[in-house]
């Protein structure tokens, strides 16, 4: 399969739009049925079934973490962040199966009642063809600082 650099480059850059715009269903529908949405903690390399991990949802978590966002009762995110993100870094490359394995480094921006907090890290995302488009199988979120204290962590990273 030849992988076309910038329809890679243009799912990541929506799915960052996305996610900074509280755009939940949108985001969610990028998402594979057997998707997983993986944030270790303390390493970046860590066995998630033996150690805790700051995010690891499957697909029907995901579901629950998108109803509680919209609920109106996820405190900690009321007011909701206000979020910028920049990509860079993308490379990508095909994997088994016909899926493609794509990293890139972000920086995030976050606002939330006068406290402001920069994110920076590197995503590792599989993706899948599904009827002519991408979706996320898996993105592992490797924070620069997941070993150190995190003060509100709830929205999409």
């Amino acid at each position: 399969m030849a992988v076309n650099r910038h329809e890679v480059e243009n799912f990541l850059y929506r799915e960052a739009r996305l996610m900074d715009e509280h755009a939940y269903d949108d985001w969610l529908a990028l998402w594979t049925d057997d998707a997983l949405y993986w944030v270790p903690s303390n390493r970046d390399d860590v066995d998630p079934g033996k150690e805790v991990s700051l995010i690891y949802d499957d697909r029907i978590r995901l579901q629950m973490r998108i109803a509680r966002l919209k609920s109106g009762v996820a405190h900690a995110q009321d007011p909701k962040s206000r979020m910028r993100r920049v990509l860079s870094n993308i490379e990508i490359e095909e994997a088994e199966g016909g899926d493609v394995i794509v990293t890139s480094n972000f920086m995030l921006a976050e606002l939330r009642r006068g406290k402001h907090d920069i994110f920076a890290g590197r995503s590792i995302h599989r993706l899948r063809l599904y009827n002519g488009s991408f979706r996320i199988a898996s993105k592992k979120v490797l924070l620069v600082n997941n070993d150190d204290y995190i003060d509100n962590l709830t929205f999409l990273i």
